[in-house]
């Protein structure tokens, strides 16, 4: 009879480790278990991303009572967040957080763009241009700038002069050369968002050049990354996607 009792308990014991197993391995986050970790695809870390609030009685740029697709929130809060761990670019904050259009032109290698652009820009009736920029551990720039004028349907006729498919009009510093960048899937931007992305053609200068240019209602966006050597992918399609959902 003891022995009896002696095997009873330690199927018991057992039983009762194997059950406590099997609930934490449920439980558990599958890259908290050893050999099931999910290797990083190379994302950012962003915080909470929220819109800003809207004044009272406005509605959102594609909302059915916003027949002209206007941004009433502020420009300055639909700029998106740097990722955690980033360094700010202090040189894009401007004052109260407007950027000089001058500061936006500068980025173009070639001084006659700058200023056919900045003659176009004011053509087309540019109110203010918001921009934000950072630099994350392992040496990516990034640099976005948004541009508002006074309708959409003004951004409508200025977009087509400044993107085509496989290069933008203006050419940016370090990246003369240009290719449609093929591999962002078109499905990773909100459906009222125009989007043309280009990565820069090899062979490579010191660094390399992705930007990509976002029409939304009466906003135009302008989203730059570079990194000494080559600049991943994943994170300049995570960034790009993310700016192109604050402004939808």
């Amino acid at each position: 009879l003891r022995a009896v009792l002696r095997w009873t308990a330690v199927v018991t014991v057992f039983a009762a480790l194997g059950a406590g197993s099997a609930y934490g391995i449920t439980r558990a986050d599958r890259t908290d278990l050893p050999g099931l970790a999910t290797e990083s695809d190379g994302r950012w870390a962003y915080p909470r991303i929220e819109r800003p609030p809207l004044p009272p009685g406005r509605p959102r740029p594609f909302d059915g009572d916003n027949l002209v697709n206007a941004h009433y929130a502020d420009l300055r809060a639909l700029l998106l967040p740097a990722p955690e761990g980033a360094r700010d670019d202090k040189a894009l904050h401007g004052a109260d957080g407007w950027l000089p259009a001058k500061d936006l032109l500068s980025q173009y290698a070639a001084e006659a763009d700058q200023e056919e652009l900045g003659q176009l820009l004011t053509d087309y009736g540019l109110r203010h241009v918001a921009a934000r920029g950072w630099t994350t551990g392992d040496g990516t720039r990034t640099r976005i700038y948004l541009m508002q004028f006074g309708t959409a349907e003004v951004v409508d006729e200025l977009f087509g002069t400044l993107v085509t498919y496989d290069s933008p009009a203006y050419a940016l510093s370090g990246a003369a050369e240009t290719t449609n960048d093929e591999a962002y899937p078109a499905s990773a931007v909100p459906v009222q968002v125009t989007r043309y992305a280009y990565d820069e053609a090899e062979p490579y200068g010191p660094e390399q050049v992705r930007q990509a240019y976002v029409q939304a209602g009466d906003v135009v966006a302008l989203v730059v990354q570079s990194r000494k050597g080559t600049a991943a992918a994943v994170p300049f399609q995570q960034t790009v996607t993310l700016q192109s959902e604050l402004l939808a």
